[in-house]
Formats: structure tokens, C-alpha cells, sequence
């Protein structure tokens, strides 16, 4: 069924998302079947989705998961994930969260920072536990994405400095509930040049070559993640090329014997399968612009106003001929809060239905409260 036949077949009350599931399962598919080719692990970036069903269904496809709270460690097993394919990066790991993933025996903490280091280390010692170590490092390779979702520069708060690094093996080296078993890497977001996935493999082969050198063979090369996807165009390829993206991998890694692989995806999984759904309650023409006021805003989808992010806009329920250019915003008491400027649009009227497109990613789960909104609806496409 496609989503207008569904808002028009069914009562909808906004604002609301709504997830396409057949959609996300030829993500899955794709995305496993891709990297299944060269015996490559996949982590799902919870942070992008954490809704149940989603969960369910990637669980089921067999993937682990990439945490970055404690919360999200609970949910992820709550979920079904096994607590053995969990991975934890963030950083600022609070004791609390750091005691919650020792318990549960997780793959990896995804270390950031000397100090994150040595606390864990402090922790494992008490608790009598074995902490499994991934060293995450920042690159500085250049997403050529926003700045503000870009995380492999010097610049950016995530990653152990580089002049650290022998530092943080004599911490692991002096502490027997340090167990080293990997290095992390993540360079940023929304990333649809694939010569930047060909620029960090450069990168990693440097440092893979460095750690084994000093004796320190990691187990696991995790690669991260960040594969961007088609905001501008929903409906054509909506599945991002799975393919092109692992065989860079292939081509340009050089990983030793019996290394592991992982990748953390996110967005390039959930994004296509979810749209906000919204109703126009007024209109406003003016000499110079024309105004869409929708009753979903920035506290719906923070995407646009958090870091310009563009999202298509559709009228579902319309068969005017006649089109006009809007500013499509929402109804926050926030100069920010608006999804797009000068968007062709036919003429709206008041009671229209919008989807706002490719939001699975990065929607539900950054939703507030703030001005008091009321909780959001959720549909779904079986």
C-alpha cells in the first residue's frame, strides 16, 4: 500500500509518523545481503530509531547493536539484541552506565578519552569483571558533510587524541580487566561521497599497522558508519547502494588475518522507511511569501532547524492542478521552526495532509515536549 492511499484510506490524526515496513525490510535485506559478501558485521545505530517495532524487526535480521546511553543498552536487550553484540561509544559514559554494561558483559566500550579509560578501568577492578576495550580514534578525515554532524576531525570532541594513544596501551597494559580487542573509527553523517569511506580506510590501515607493530592486534576494525542517503528524491532509490558502499571497504581495507569487520548503520537502514505526517491549519499570503502552517513542527522533526537538513515535502490529499510556492513551517513559538522555504507546492488549503519524507532517521527520537506538544501518533505499513 503506498502512504497516500493509506492517509486516505485510513483516520489519521496529526501530527504523526508513520513507518513503511515493507520498506525497511528491503533495507535490511539489502544491507545484510551486501555485507554478508565479505563476512561483515553489522551493528544498528539505535540512536537513529529506537522505536519497538523498528527494533523487532532489525533484531530479527540478525544485527547487533550500537548504543550510546545505558538507556539504550537496557532497550537494545529488552529489544532482544544479546548483550555479546552490544557496543558502547559516547562520551560521556556515566559510572552508572559504565557498572550497567559491565554487568551485562557487553562486546566493547568504545573508548574516548584517556580519562573515560582509566574510570572504566577503575570499575572493572571493583566489580571483578573484564571490560572489553575498542580505542576510538579520531582520523581526521573530512566527511564533506554538515559540520555539525561531522566527527572525524581534530576539531571534534569524539575520539582519544592521537599523541594519547601510547598512553592509553600502558593503561590497558597495567590493569588486567582491560581487555583490548579493537579500534573504532567514525568520521560523520549523511556522507554520500564514497571517497571519503576510500580516505578512512587509508587512515585505519596506517593505524592497524601501528598497534600491530607494538603488539597490540585488534580483533575487531570497527569502521563506523554514516552513509548518507536520497532526501531530495524519496521515491527513487529509496535503498541506498549497499553494494558500492561495502566493496570500498573491500577494495581499499587491508585488514590482517582473521580480523573482524563491524559497521554501525543507521540512517542509511531506517531513513527511507518513515514520514511525519502533518495537517495545514492556516495559510498565509503575503506580497512576498506565502506561509503553510502545519500543525507538526520542529518538536515533531528537529532535523531542519537543528542543521538546515532538507526533507521533501508531499500533499497527500489534493487534486488541485494549480501550484504556488510556501514556506511550510510549524506552529512553535520559534523563528527556526520551519521545514522548508519557497517549496512548489499545489494550492494548499486548510485540512490538507503533508508527509515530510525520509524521516526514520533521526525523527521519533529527537521529538520534545517542548510548548507542551502533545505526544506524537505512530502508524504503520504492514
Amino acid at each position: 500500500m503506498t502512504l497516500s492511499n493509506f492517509v486516505l484510506n485510513n483516520t489519521i490524526e496529526t501530527p504523526a509518523y508513520i513507518y513503511d515496513l515493507p520498506v525497511l525490510k528491503e533495507n535490511l535485506t539489502k544491507a545484510k545481503s551486501a555485507a554478508d559478501k565479505y563476512n561483515y558485521h553489522i551493528h544498528y545505530a539505535i540512536k537513529a530509531n529506537n522505536n519497538n517495532r523498528i527494533l523487532d524487526i532489525i533484531h530479527s535480521f540478525g544485527f547487533g547493536a550500537d548504543c550510546v546511553s545505558g538507556r539504550e543498552i537496557e532497550h537494545a536487550i529488552s529489544s532482544g539484541f544479546s548483550s555479546t553484540t552490544i557496543f558502547f561509544a559516547g562520551v560521556g559514559k556515566t559510572d552508572e552506565e559504565i557498572i550497567l554494561a559491565l554487568n551485562n558483559q557487553i562486546a566493547a566500550f568504545n573508548v574516548e578519552s584517556i580519562h573515560e579509560l582509566q574510570v572504566i578501568g577503575e570499575w572493572a577492578k571493583s566489580l571483578n569483571k573484564t571490560a572489553k576495550i575498542a580505542l576510538r580514534i579520531n582520523p581526521d578525515v573530512d566527511a564533506h558533510t554538515h559540520h555539525y554532524i561531522t566527527t572525524g576531525l581534530q576539531e571534534n570532541k569524539f575520539g582519544i587524541f592521537s599523541h594519547e594513544i601510547t598512553d592509553a596501551l600502558d593503561i590497558i597494559k597495567n590493569n588486567e580487566f582491560l581487555h583490548f580487542v579493537g579500534l573504532h573509527f567514525h568520521v560523520g553523517s549523511q556522507i554520500t561521497d564514497l571517497d571519503v569511506f576510500k580516505n578512512l580506510c587509508l587512515k585505519v590501515n596506517e593505524w592497524n599497522t601501528w598497534f600491530a607493530e607494538r603488539g597490540f592486534i585488534p580483533e575487531i576494525l570497527n569502521l563506523g558508519g554514516g552513509l548518507g542517503v536520497n532526501y531530495q528524491q524519496p521515491d527513487e532509490n529509496s535503498t541506498v547502494n549497499f553494494d558500492d558502499f561495502f566493496a570500498i571497504f573491500n577494495q581499499f581495507l587491508e585488514p590482517l588475518s582473521q580480523q573482524q569487520i563491524h559497521f554501525e548503520l543507521g540512517r542509511s537502514l531506517v531513513a527511507s522507511c518513515g514520514s511525519l505526517l502533518s495537517k495545514v491549519l492556516y495559510i498565509k499570503n503575503g506580497l512576498s511569501k506565502n506561509f503553510a502552517i502545519l500543525d507538526a513542527g520542529m518538536t515533531e522533526l528537529l532535523r531542519p532547524a537543528l542543521y538546515q537538513a532538507f526533507h521533501s515535502v508531499q500533499v497527500l490529499n489534493s487534486d488541485v492542478s494549480n501550484k504556488a510556492k510556501y514556506d511550510v513551517v510549524g506552529p512553535i513559538c520559534e523563528s527556526s521552526d520551519c521545514f522548508g522555504k519557497d517549496i512548489l507546492l499545489p494550492e494548499l488549503q486548510r485540512g490538507n495532509i503533508v508527509a515530510i519524507r525520509t524521516a526514520g532517521a533521526y525523527g521519533e527520537v529527537m521529538s520534545s515536549k517542548y510548548n507542551l506538544r502533545k505526544p506524537l501518533k505512530v502508524y504503520y505499513i504492514d
